[in-house]
């Protein structure tokens, strides 16, 4: 009898041991596109983090540290950069992580991203100096090569493997293939329903502790899986049964249905934030007309957005800043004639400018519903100036895709769409992509100003803090001129989660290692 019970016991505790641990969660939205270099989707982004790695992550402070990267060195003109990767990377189909890898990664992101192309305009080469070194030449000084390498925000500079890296930066690559600490399964991959991730099990981590997108990213979860669930009552009821584990964004205005259940913890994940902000083409009329831009500012009331979208005062501010509220850049220089809502003001600009009643498309999303909230109340905010509004409510996937053409909108394009970005990614004239003004080669929306372009330069090449700051609130003058986007104001979003897990991290992104489970 004893020998049966001890058996027993063994096999137990041997099942126990080998049983797989699964994490459910309810992601930003549907992922329908894998590719983060391609797309500025957070939840392509977000899939990025789980399965790519980069060369280095950002701490908790925003600085950036060595992740990919093993040693670095600069020279003391400061043009030459080299950097050597940690010794047995892996890709996931098991081929060795090789510097001519990292360079064709840094190429294709650098074609697609805004901070990435301010970084190749400063460079001269980029070259693999042996299988684990790799060097960067520039052509002028610049205080920014770290921090863009460890770019959290879209389009955060993963590294692929060289057949995947040297595909055509406007085509999306074919399969997901990192080397970071989970592996994307794409037999399993249900678009609209199902994304599955699997631990992986060659990832090597760093030895620091994991913070924000930088140390030691240790998956102690074997699976997780991403349940995209567009009814987010539907979803809390699932939390709060325990069917799932997290929804790593719900709405604001349902957070009591989760903080009713002692098993849940509802927090805010990011420490700054993000800036919800409308997006007008600057292709098509009528807002190729930048007085027309102009005067739509006027009728934008930033507190009727915020607290209509989230509600309890806690969870936003005002904010007028291009470079984020509370960071060192931020100021209101430009702003004033527009902080306080004047819709007269508006429709008097509008008539001075020749509004002639053109339709203007306006997209919203119908499974995002802070974003949907703001088309709702910009909606009214145009309509009530005489804007002749259309708004096409789609899934957030449609108004990505849509977002992306060029063509007239009754033909299938767009005149505005209302999204959001993380406000780490907003502090800079660097990083923040949005305010770049290069026409074709800016992102959807293709603002296109030389002098705009011309002090993003200037700042770029500026390593004095003071002469950086003169820049900047130049450039914001004339932002508040060209009106590359209107800000409706700054937020912080919940993540909310079961009292089963713990070790999430703060980050802008939602990531998936350093997460215990049970």
């Amino acid at each position: 009898m004893k020998l049966l019970l001890s058996t027993a016991l063994a096999l137990g505790v041997s099942v126990a041991a080998n049983a797989q641990v699964t994490l459910r969660s309810v992601p930003i939205g549907d992922l329908r596109n894998i590719d983060p270099i391609w797309t500025t989707a957070y939840i392509s982004r977000n899939h990025g983090f789980l399965v790519f790695d980069t060369l280095f992550g950002a701490d908790a402070e925003g600085k950036p540290q060595p992740q990919m990267v093993d040693t670095w060195e600069v020279s003391p003109d400061k043009l030459t950069w080299r950097f050597t990767l940690r010794s047995g990377l892996k890709w996931h189909d098991g081929a060795p992580v090789r510097a001519i890898d990292c360079v064709l990664s840094l190429r294709r992101w650098g074609a697609r991203d805004g901070m990435g192309r301010a970084l190749l305009a400063a460079v001269e080469a980029i070259d693999a100096v042996d299988e684990r070194s790799f060097t960067i030449k520039l052509k002028h000084p610049i205080g920014f090569v770290l921090d863009a390498l460890a770019k959290v925000d879209s389009a955060t500079p993963f590294m692929m493997p060289e057949r995947l890296a040297r595909t055509d930066p406007a085509q999306q690559i074919p399969e997901a293939i990192g080397s970071g600490p989970f592996i994307f399964k794409k037999d399993e991959w249900v678009p609209g329903a199902k994304v599955v991730y699997t631990k992986n099990p060659d990832y090597v981590p760093r030895a620091e502790p994991a913070t924000n997108t930088s140390g030691g990213k240790r998956a102690h979860v074997d699976r997780v899986e991403w349940r995209y669930m567009p009814d987010y009552a539907v979803a809390i009821a699932a939390l709060n049964a325990g069917e799932i584990d997290m929804i790593e964004n719900p709405p604001l205005d349902l957070i009591k249905l989760m903080q009713a259940s002692p098993e849940v913890t509802v927090e805010p994940v990011d420490p700054v934030g993000s800036h919800a902000f409308a997006r007008p083409n600057h292709l098509h009329p009528p807002f190729n007309n930048p007085k027309i831009r102009q005067a739509v500012y006027h009728a934008i009331n930033q507190e009727q957005f915020l607290r209509a979208a989230y509600g309890d005062r806690q969870y936003w501010n005002v904010c007028h800043s291009y470079f984020t509220c509370g960071t060192p850049l931020e100021t209101r220089a430009g702003a004033e004639p527009y902080e306080k809502p004047d819709a007269n003001r508006a429709k008097q600009l509008l008539a001075e400018a020749g509004y002639s009643n053109e339709k203007v498309i306006l997209l919203a999303s119908t499974d995002i519903p802070h974003l949907n909230t703001h088309a709702q109340v910009m909606a009214r905010a145009l309509r009530g100036i005489g804007i002749n509004l259309e708004m096409v409510s789609t899934d957030w996937s449609s108004v990505i895709a849509r977002r992306t053409s060029k063509a007239a909108p009754e033909q299938g394009g767009w005149n505005m769409m209302v999204t959001a970005n993380v406000a780490t990614g907003l502090q800079s004239p660097i990083s923040n992509t949005f305010i770049g003004a290069a026409c074709d080669q800016s992102v959807f929306g293709w603002p296109c100003d030389a002098r705009v372009e011309e002090l993003r330069q200037a700042f770029a090449r500026a390593t004095d803090a003071g002469e950086q700051k003169k820049i900047a609130e130049e450039l914001h003058r004339r932002l508040y001129d060209v009106v590359p986007y209107y800000i409706l104001g700054q937020y912080r979003g919940v993540t909310a989660y079961r009292k089963s897990l713990s070790g999430v991290l703060q980050s802008p992104a939602r990531l998936y290692w350093n997460i215990r489970k049970g």
